[in-house]
């Protein structure tokens, strides 16, 4: 049996920290414990093993971190917390970086519950005082306060609404049998070859689509200006900004444990289950992204003598 309280993790504490990083509860590890190994363990004792990550989980949130990031991407986790008996909505804000190199790295886990400009000034400037100086281009969905606060923290820092939510967003109350028709349509606009092209198809779109769905494009019309950043790239570097495959892959791990457990016990609970779903996700993140030397060198000429040489 392992001591409570001793400070290096055992065979056993890594199979509980294991078993917890597939989102199974201190209940379901408790029985599980018993049924494999013969022996009981409280749900305390599993809590006070999953607490040893707690240090770790510090230490990775203050590493340094790049001085200059050309692309970041945050986006938001919905899960149930338990507070004092009250089951609370919290939000799990995820950093995404690519780097330098092309790669994909995640720079912070937040959780909290009021999205403001004041709360996303102090998430930004938490990033300068690990390091970064610099970001190109913030890719985000319309958190709120979001685009003062990246005016505030990085001025020069170009925020771009993310094209897959706004997509996401206008068909969410289409019924499926307009959906595919209506999202080809939508397509004629962010994939248009320069933003002259893109307003007319969003004209057109509008007037076809409007009369069904009254308020189905008004956000394009509203947020313009944080979408059209997109159309002076090249369809190489549009395609890096707004295919988010590196955050879907990421989400679709932490939903899991959404499926998982219904409510966590506590925030920092919460916090335990997304490092270990983080690290487990990012293991095979090794490679570059495609067409990164492209991608680098037009980010280069667009931003000129903000990425390193």
């Amino acid at each position: 049996m392992v001591k409570k309280r001793q400070k290096d993790i055992s065979d056993i504490d890594q199979k509980i920290i294991s078993m917890y990083a597939k989102g199974m509860t201190t209940l379901q590890i408790s029985e599980t414990i018993e049924d494999i190994y013969g022996f009981e363990t409280s749900e305390g004792f599993i809590s006070d093993v999953t607490d040893k990550l707690l240090p770790q989980i510090e230490d990775w949130q203050n590493r340094p971190l790049d001085e200059v990031y050309p692309i970041l991407y945050i986006d938001a986790i919905h899960y149930s917390v338990r507070d004092n008996g009250v089951i609370r909505k919290l939000a799990a804000y995820v950093i995404l970086g690519i780097n330098a190199e092309g790669k994909k790295e995640v720079l912070t886990i937040n959780i909290g519950e009021n999205e403001s400009s004041k709360y996303w000034l102090s998430v930004l400037n938490e990033l300068k005082n690990r390091g970064v100086k610099d970001i190109l281009i913030i890719c985000a969905d319309g958190l709120t306060g979001i685009k003062e606060a990246i005016a505030a923290a990085f001025p020069k820092t170009e925020y771009q609404r993310c094209i897959v939510h706004q997509v996401r967003n206008t068909l969410k109350y289409v019924p499926d049998k307009d959906r595919k028709a209506f999202a080809a349509d939508l397509k004629t606009i962010y994939q248009a070859a320069d933003e002259k092209k893109a307003l007319a198809a969003l004209d057109r779109v509008t007037e076809k689509w409007t009369p069904k769905y009254p308020n189905s494009m008004k956000r394009w019309k509203d947020n313009w200006d944080a979408i059209s950043p997109i159309f002076k790239f090249s369809a190489a570097v549009r395609k890096v900004i707004y295919t988010i495959n590196a955050i879907e892959s990421l989400n679709s791990t932490y939903r899991k444990l959404n499926r998982q457990r219904s409510v966590f016990p506590s925030d920092t609970a919460l916090l335990k289950a997304l490092y270990l779903a983080t690290f487990e996700a990012t293991k095979k993140w090794t490679a570059t992204l495609r067409n990164w030397a492209q991608v680098y060198g037009e980010l280069s000429i667009m931003y000129e003598g903000r990425l390193p040489e």
